[in-house]
């Protein structure tokens, strides 16, 4: 009884709110004639404090003014920022995030895209002030903390042209080549796709779908991110099959990231599957179909992780055994060059060299006759004179 006096106080209180808001709003329209109030006054019935979901008209109806408005996304990015992060309810806080979340589904390409561009420059921020200061152990508090974080990176995400959720990646990663964009797929989009699957694990609301309160609220929250993780698990699908597929041919070190993605992979796939068996008794939703989750066997990455340390091990041995024989090779090469030397050295010992060749003389015992050039004897020097005819010159020759 006094939880309905309290539930009661507290529509009448923000109903209040909501309608002072909504003046305020309607006089500044009046007055700027700008379009943009018509964007907050949609987003405050939206999400106002009345114990029911988000009428699709007002969802219309922002989709309606902002498409008219020029520029008006940031605007609604701010609005949308301004009403969360001011709320201390738990349903207004609630219908903020589900709003956001279908803002990002019903709109077109070019809108989610904007949408995502505000996040990024800080128009938009999914913080819940007072989900910090109160206790984690209420349920609605804990969903709604980790249903914003879910948010968060849903950010990073954007529906294509062939209405499929697909990561946003950095620039030139369009690569023409199939091994490279198989490498891509395995080593980017896959860790996002990892990162995304632990945000939807942590969102399941078994209390608050169990309960009366904010029942329909998270049925609707639940069918959407259900919707994406559908989508999400493909990619993911396609991701493993890749890693698999290129295994053998990564190098060492690519290796054991490899072993690490499979191993979370595995956790993962097992822990989806349960999701989605709990889920198909929880969540009233007939339009969901849930794929067939293929888990991923442990005792296969650890025979994959095996022999990626087999084949490491086979190429450390080949290079240190290259190592060893280029040792070899180099001692060989140097014996013999000091052989080589030993040789030239003995060479050296028994033949003369240079310096010996031009000092070393004979007397030779033959005499040797040469027609004498100088015919006039008084050129002749006076030792020459002394000494006689004899020249001495023809005494010494070399060898």
């Amino acid at each position: 009884m006094v939880m309905d006096i309290q539930s009661k106080l507290r529509v009448a209180l923000g109903t209040m709110k909501d309608q002072a808001s909504i003046g305020k709003a309607m006089m500044y329209n009046h007055q700027q004639h700008d379009g943009f109030s018509n964007i907050e006054i949609a987003i405050l019935r939206a999400t106002s404090h009345a114990n029911s979901t988000i009428d699709d008209k007002y969802m219309h109806e922002i989709l309606f003014h902002v498409s008219n408005s020029k520029g008006s996304i940031p605007f609604l990015a701010e609005r949308i920022s301004r009403r969360l992060y001011k709320t201390k309810d738990n349903l207004v806080a609630f219908k903020t995030l589900v709003l956001i979340h279908r803002l990002l589904r019903g709109g077109n390409r070019s809108f989610e895209q904007e949408l995502c561009k505000s996040h990024v420059s800080g128009h938009l921020q999914i913080i819940i002030r007072y989900c910090v200061t109160k206790n984690f152990s209420d349920p609605l508090i804990c969903f709604l903390h980790k249903y914003s974080s879910y948010l968060e990176e849903r950010m990073s995400w954007l529906i294509n042209q062939g209405g499929k959720l697909e990561p946003i990646m950095s620039k030139g990663l369009e690569f023409r080549r199939y091994d490279e964009k198989s490498f891509d797929m395995t080593f980017r989009i896959l860790p996002k796709c990892q990162i995304l699957i632990d945000k939807v694990l942590e969102c399941l609301p078994y209390d608050i779908l169990r309960s009366n309160n904010h029942h329909s609220l998270a049925h609707v929250a639940m069918s959407n991110t259900l919707k994406e993780s559908f989508q999400v698990y493909m990619i993911f699908c396609e991701g493993i099959e890749a890693l698999v597929n290129m295994f053998f041919d990564l190098e060492s070190s690519a290796r054991g990231l490899a072993c690490e993605i499979l191993k979370k992979g595995s956790i993962q796939s097992q822990k989806l599957h349960d999701l989605y068996q709990t889920c198909k008794k929880l969540v009233e939703n007939k339009n969901l179909e849930y794929p067939f989750v293929q888990i991923i066997s442990m005792n296969h990455i650890m025979e994959l992780e095996q022999f990626g340390c087999q084949q490491n091990q086979v190429e450390a041995s080949h290079v240190s055994k290259s190592n060893i024989s280029k040792e070899i090779e180099l001692e060989v090469t140097s014996k013999e060059r000091k052989k080589d030397e030993e040789k030239v050295d003995l060479n050296f010992s028994t033949t003369p060299t240079l310096l010996s060749w031009t000092l070393e003389t004979k007397i030779s015992k033959v005499w040797v006759e040469f027609e004498d050039e100088i015919t006039n004897e008084s050129q002749i020097l006076p030792t020459q004179q002394n000494l006689g005819s004899v020249n001495y010159a023809s005494i010494f020759s070399k060898v």
